[in-house]
């Protein structure tokens, strides 16, 4: 199988400033955006270009609209995905961010391959909540040419996940499936013979609708947006119920993520997940602890002032460990 390649990211002039949060070393979407370039391969992307405080082209993240076609540009001109859309009011995620995680989640692989990050279609993934936008899926496959499995508990996200598989011809790198059986995560949903290299997941953060209102009026306020004759979205990115919020918000979803994991831990070499609220993380590892996790690896991330991180675990001994990379991770011929 031929590994299929990512366009080759484009040369970058401006440098992070010293000392300020910067992305993975392999994040393609470091530096400022070459928007002449952006707009000459998506047009449509013109119509939303601004010049911020700093006299530098942008775009208006209040705008979902914008945000969309500002991802789309981004794709297709960074992975080569040729065709995507979402529908109204679903998730657009900060591309970056998300390409972050992936990063991370290589460098685990790796740090437990001889420093030799595994590629391929024999590295399969499960993305937890894959959403309408499949993103995780989307970079990941051009990236490292891992095979993906998506899931979802929503049939309209489900359905423009496929749309967007099916118009970039990446049925045999991508399959979703839907996750029927709430509020289970793992349980009904990986199949006797399903194995997985790596799994990860962006968990829903709030715990309740008027939480996430909240906190994106904050956020407004903060940046000296807040317009009273202008109507917000629930979050710059959009997003459905599932994506933003559930009972309990992010910590009791990854309780639940936690100890369900531990009813197929045969079937997955590490499981992961973001952890975007810092608190959540301590009980997280204690949990896992007494789930009987043999290894638990924290890793920061961070972009600009945000600053996140995500949980790896493992159940499976070095032994165990050493066995699954032996028989999984070598390129299959062909």
């Amino acid at each position: 199988m031929t590994i299929p390649k990512s366009p080759k990211a484009p040369s970058r002039a401006a440098k992070p400033a010293e000392g300020k949060a910067t992305l993975h070393p392999r994040n393609r979407h470091t530096g400022r955006y070459d928007f002449p370039a952006l707009i000459a391969g998506s047009p449509e992307l013109v119509d939303f270009v601004i010049i911020n405080p700093y006299g530098k082209q942008s775009i208006d993240f209040a705008n979902p609209d914008a945000v969309r076609v500002f991802n789309r540009a981004l794709l297709k001109q960074f992975y080569g995905i040729a065709h995507w859309d979402i529908p109204p009011g679903y998730l657009c995620p900060p591309i970056p961010g998300r390409a972050d995680y992936l990063h991370g989640l290589a460098d685990l692989l790796a740090d437990e391959n001889n420093g030799q990050i595994p590629r391929g279609a024999s590295i399969h993934a499960l993305d937890i909540g894959t959403g309408a936008n499949c993103i995780y899926p989307l970079i990941g496959t051009r990236e490292y040419g891992w095979r993906f499995t998506g899931s979802d508990i929503d049939p309209i996200a489900l359905a423009s996940a496929r749309t967007i598989v099916a118009a970039n011809n990446l049925g045999k790198s991508i399959t979703l499936r839907q996750q029927a059986h709430l509020p289970h995560i793992f349980e009904h949903l990986l199949q006797p013979d399903d194995r997985f290299d790596i799994t990860l997941c962006n968990p829903p953060f709030h715990a309740s609708q008027a939480e996430a209102s909240s906190g994106s009026q904050r956020k407004w306020r903060n940046l000296g947006k807040l317009d009273p004759k202008r109507t917000l979205p629930t979050l710059n990115f959009g997003g459905q119920a599932a994506e933003l919020w559930c009972d309990g918000g992010e910590a009791a979803f990854i309780a639940r993520l936690a100890d369900e994991s531990r009813s197929v831990a045969p079937q997955v070499c590490w499981f992961s997940t973001l952890v975007s609220k810092a608190g959540n993380v301590q009980p997280l590892q204690a949990r896992l602890k007494k789930l009987g996790a043999r290894m638990v690896r924290v890793s920061d991330m961070s972009q600009g002032q945000k600053r996140s991180r995500f949980v790896a675990w493992t159940f499976l001994t070095d032994d165990q460990q050493r066995e699954w990379r032996a028989t999984r991770w070598k390129p299959k011929p062909g």
